[in-house]
């Protein structure tokens, strides 16, 4: 089966950290939401396409599991992939590495569904949805 992925270097910034030198935990869904940027560009899925069709895709999931601290000054990498499902909604799994030694330093993972501009939960894949998917993973 394909395996869409994108990794994306970043940089710490000094806001970033607390006074142990080390990432508040608060800034690891942004770097999720820089990584879901960056798959969006690469593959076709970036949110204004979906807000072009008539829909949002807000988080329902979201879990970090951090395995090592991210220091100032450290350039990290993350993984984005994208995890394929029948159902209407977009998953993915995530890891931050160390860029020079690939330790891993978290893991997370991320399911975003889809409503319509009033915000009413849509259960079937959105037809562009449906379209990307087949575009990558054939009719199912």
């Amino acid at each position: 089966m394909t395996e869409l992925k994108e990794s994306k270097r970043f940089e710490i910034r000094f806001s970033e950290v607390d006074s142990m030198n080390i990432v508040w935990h608060g800034s690891y869904p942004l770097y999720f939401e820089d990584a879901r940027e960056a798959f969006g560009k690469k593959y076709g899925l970036e949110y204004m396409n979906f807000f072009d069709e008539g829909y949002f895709a807000p988080l329902v999931e979201l879990s970090i599991h951090y395995k090592n601290p991210i220091k100032y000054g450290l350039t990290p990498r993350i993984d984005i992939i994208y995890r394929p499902t029948e159902s209407a909604k977009i998953v993915f799994d995530y890891e931050i590495h160390d860029a020079v030694d690939n330790t891993l330093i978290a893991t997370g993972h991320s399911v975003q569904v889809f409503v319509d501009m009033n915000y009413q939960l849509i259960w079937d894949n959105p037809p562009f949805y449906k379209a990307w998917k087949e575009k990558y993973f054939g009719k199912k």
